[in-house]
């Protein structure tokens, strides 16, 4: 079954509002829908995260030169000071080309269950790998990532302490994997996570209201678990199809990896942990303002017309999960050499 009801939750909601419940209570209930970040770092699938793993995916993370015209990093489209995205409809890549979709906040993705708005990368490891080969982002090709590392002693003496137990540390598949390690850490615990912890002056009374109004609306059938959402995919406009200007017509989501009819138009759940300093919103990037975004998705997704207070009341709850970032001193990296292949406005091709 792709997509769930929310028919139980909504009933359950609607009586915790009509009984006035305490925090407590209200605090029960939403640990069964959600889950507080943890305080380390999640284990990586095949991937055994390390200081030095981590130290080198931010060196490469934040390296221009892993674009082929060395203008382009991870960073360009994640920025780590802007929410963890780029604050773009749609992302500027290689040769100020503009990218067909929203760019997600890279904070807390280790918590997706898949990667991109069509859940075409299993993890961050493999969808590390895509920007950089895509002809819109970064442009460049495997080969020509590896011989710029390899053009760097330095990058040759982290990747052999990263990746101890290599003959040959410096390959696409460890590039991709430090950069998952270093990903991994950007987790941001927000006010509601020490609410779920059992604090109950981390979150204001709207704050709390609006909670109660997200759960009461229905919400939480598709944003729920630790991250809010990142962990299902769903028609946008289950019970009505939103315009061509909010869904464009072209871009049918998930049909594109499965090809199944049943897919299209289907998008992975957006995770919405720190969406009050995401915006524009939805994978077309053309909404601005959160508010307008909960109406139009309680309109679409759930059928109901929530009132002006409601949707106030929700607006102020997602704020409560704008988290803390973790702090980011700008890496400096290796030094290029005379051998380091030279950046070019052209797509590199193998």
């Amino acid at each position: 079954m792709r997509f769930k009801t929310g028919t139980a939750l909504t009933v359950i909601a609607v009586m915790m509002a009509s009984q006035g419940l305490a925090n407590e209570e209200l605090r029960e209930f939403a640990l069964e829908m959600f889950s507080p970040l943890p305080s380390t770092v999640p284990a990586l699938n095949d991937n055994i995260v390390t200081p030095e793993k981590v130290d080198l995916g931010k060196a490469l993370f934040f390296d221009p030169r892993m674009s082929a015209s060395g203008v382009f990093s991870c960073n360009s489209c994640h920025n780590l000071a802007t929410g963890g995205d780029d604050n773009m409809p749609t992302s500027i890549g290689h040769g100020w080309q503009k990218g067909p979709r929203n760019s997600p906040t890279v904070l807390n993705s280790v918590f997706n269950e898949a990667q991109f708005w069509d859940g075409r990368a299993p993890d961050l490891a493999e969808q590390a790998k895509g920007p950089v080969q895509a002809g819109v982002e970064m442009a460049n090709t495997p080969v020509n990532v590896i011989a710029t590392l390899n053009s760097m002693p330095q990058y040759q003496e982290w990747f052999r302490a990263s990746f101890p137990e290599d003959d040959d540390p410096v390959t696409f598949d460890n590039f991709a994997r430090a950069i998952e390690a270093y990903e991994a850490t950007l987790i941001t615990p927000a006010p509601f996570d020490a609410w779920l912890n059992g604090n109950d002056a981390a979150m204001t009374e709207q704050e709390v209201r609006g909670l109660s109004a997200f759960l009461n609306a229905g919400c939480a059938s598709c944003h729920s678990g630790v991250n809010l959402g990142g962990n299902g995919y769903y028609p946008f406009g289950l019970i009505e199809k939103p315009g061509a200007e909010i869904l464009p017509e072209g871009d049918k989501g998930r049909f594109a990896v499965t090809e199944t009819v049943g897919d299209e138009y289907v998008f992975r759940a957006s995770p919405l942990r720190n969406i009050a300093v995401t915006a524009p919103y939805f994978h077309s990037g053309v909404v601005w303002d959160l508010k307008v975004a909960v109406e139009i998705m309680a309109e679409s997704q759930l059928g109901a017309e929530l009132s002006e207070e409601e949707v106030t009341d929700i607006v102020a709850f997602l704020g409560a999960l704008t988290g803390e970032v973790p702090e980011v001193t700008y890496p400096v990296l290796p030094a290029e050499t005379a051998s380091t292949p030279r950046p070019t406005g052209e797509v590199i091709v193998e």
